[in-house]
């Protein structure tokens, strides 16, 4: 039986997080191959820091002509590249602001430039909020910016912006940014001209349970209509040095487990449920591995947005490894599309 939005929402509000942890764990097993836990070596790469939105829980970004702010040059990022390429890495994740004098012919330039230069490199790149963005700036439709931008090398597009995808929540933190309906519509013609994409969830940034339920329907429901989600992929809010932070408490990791858990229970079709070190911590995600979750994401390499906002978790492939077998798995490398290989 499908988990409903009432059952979701009694689950959020139920004390047996150990009971939830393992109705999902025995969810994750009939899902994915119960000996194995994945991984990926990849490189976040944010290519710029500019940005039109002023989200309140962002402390990454400045304002256009801010003496902080930048946009990297094509050599700087084919360094960034070259150096995840030696540490085994498959594939790059690139996202930045909102960049309002970038247009289409910049993105296309870059992704053929990395995708000439580096043919094994998979490019898993920008959010909905960029492309939409790309979109208007280019004065192009959703459809026309994502074919442009996969003719170029795009091969699929991360999940992020999507924050809470209800907008009560979104006009309190983000009111700038794409509507929950836009960032849908993005996705869903990614997924019609057969782009794969990931879906997230940020949080703990003021929203209440249900919420987190409606967040949950809405990619649920796309999922049933398109199968274009690779792994759903949730993560805290990381409040220091932002606006929003110094107004609401912080999410908790009881809260974390939990929300994973519950995604794993709701999400019937969609596969993958990836456990987070990056704001939870190294240990908080290995036992999210009881709780639902077959994935522990990316080394990361560099990662500057949560950095921003104070947090200063960092990992490796030895750790990431270790803390799979420990929880009882066979570490397996992954690629974007989780694609898993093994390592000796």
């Amino acid at each position: 039986m499908r988990l409903t939005q009432q059952e979701a929402l009694d689950l959020f509000n139920s004390d047996d997080l150990v009971g939830i942890g393992m109705a999902a764990n025995e969810v994750r097993r009939t899902k994915n191959d119960p000996r194995v836990a994945t991984y990926q070596i990849d490189r976040n790469i944010n290519y710029t820091n500019f940005c039109t939105e002023y989200c309140s829980f962002c402390a990454f970004y400045r304002p256009l002509g801010h003496k902080e702010g930048y946009v990297l040059s094509f050599e700087e990022i084919y360094k960034k590249i070259d150096e995840m390429l030696e540490l085994g890495g498959t594939g790059v994740l690139m996202q930045g602001g909102l960049h309002p004098d970038l247009k289409i012919d910049y993105y296309e330039k870059l992704l053929s430039s990395i995708r000439q230069r580096y043919p094994q490199v998979h490019l898993h790149c920008f959010s909905a909020p960029e492309i939409i963005c790309i979109a208007e700036v280019s004065g192009l439709s959703i459809r026309d910016t994502i074919m442009r931008l996969a003719d170029a090398g795009l091969q699929s597009i991360p999940g992020g912006g999507a924050e809470i995808l209800d907008d009560e929540i979104r006009h309190r933190i983000s009111r700038l940014k794409c509507t929950a309906d836009e960032w849908e519509n993005m996705h869903r013609t990614a997924h019609s001209l057969g782009m794969r994409t990931t879906a997230t969830m940020m949080f703990g940034c003021g929203e209440e349970y249900r919420h987190r339920v409606n967040h949950f329907e809405r990619l649920r429901r796309i999922q049933e209509d398109t199968g274009g989600f690779t792994s759903f992929i949730p993560w805290m809010f990381a409040p220091d040095n932002t606006p929003l932070g110094k107004r609401i408490p912080e999410a908790t990791a009881v809260e974390y487990l939990k929300t994973l858990a519950i995604s794993r229970l709701y999400f019937d079709n969609i596969d993958h449920i990836q456990s987070s070190w990056l704001t939870p911590g190294i240990k908080v995600c290995q036992v999210g591995l009881q709780f639902g979750a077959d994935d522990v994401g990316s080394i990361l390499i560099e990662e500057n947005v949560v950095y921003a906002a104070g947090v200063r978790n960092r990992t490796n492939e030895s750790e990431l490894r270790r803390i799979i077998s420990d929880a009882g798995y066979i570490p397996a490398q992954r690629d974007t599309l989780y694609r898993a290989y093994f390592l000796k």
